[in-house]
């Protein structure tokens, strides 16, 4: 005889009963259920203390001062060393995002890569990244490579970029 529905049943020791409170003194969980007398852990709904609670003592995230602003917007930029450009781009030419995850420089996740003028650099090359130290841009252009700036990707940083740029071009220092 094949399995059928009546036969059917789990695996010895894959299903538990439930255990029955409150079913009288012989079941050894009978009138308070197992949880002792009274008290914080005896109550309905006491599932261990929230996180943090202490007993009643002032708990540590209020015992601590407070300090400083975490900036929601904030986006890290990758660095990269002109001495990394070097190692991976002797043969000149142009170096991008895609030239920069493809050997393996930048991560996928990386949203904003800056150029830092750490290393040497002697190759000449066209480095296009979103953002370049002063130092970097005066080390690519000694060695008479260049520099193209990229926009930034969306949102809130780009906008406070171009905010920056706009008061620094109508600013008397600029046009002067």
């Amino acid at each position: 005889m094949g399995t059928t529905l009546h036969t059917l049943a789990p695996n010895p020791g894959a299903t538990k009963k439930k255990k029955r409170l409150g079913r009288g003194p012989g079941s050894r969980t009978g009138k308070t259920s197992g949880k002792g007398t009274k008290g914080q852990k005896a109550r309905p709904d006491h599932h261990g203390a929230r996180a943090g609670f202490e007993g009643g003592q002032m708990p540590m995230q209020r015992r601590l001062p407070k300090r400083g602003f975490h900036n929601p917007f904030r986006e890290e930029a990758y660095p990269i060393n002109l001495g990394m450009l070097e190692r991976h781009f002797q043969g000149g030419g142009t170096v991008d995002l895609d030239a920069l995850r493809g050997v393996g420089l930048v991560p996928k996740r990386a949203r904003i890569v800056k150029i830092l003028a750490g290393g040497e650099l002697t190759a000449k090359l066209t480095v296009k990244a979103h953002r370049f130290s002063k130092s970097a841009i005066a080390k690519l252009e000694a060695i008479g490579g260049s520099v193209e700036i990229l926009a930034l990707p969306g949102g809130h940083q780009a906008s406070r970029e171009r905010r920056r740029s706009a008061r620094t071009a109508g600013s008397p220092e600029a046009s002067s």
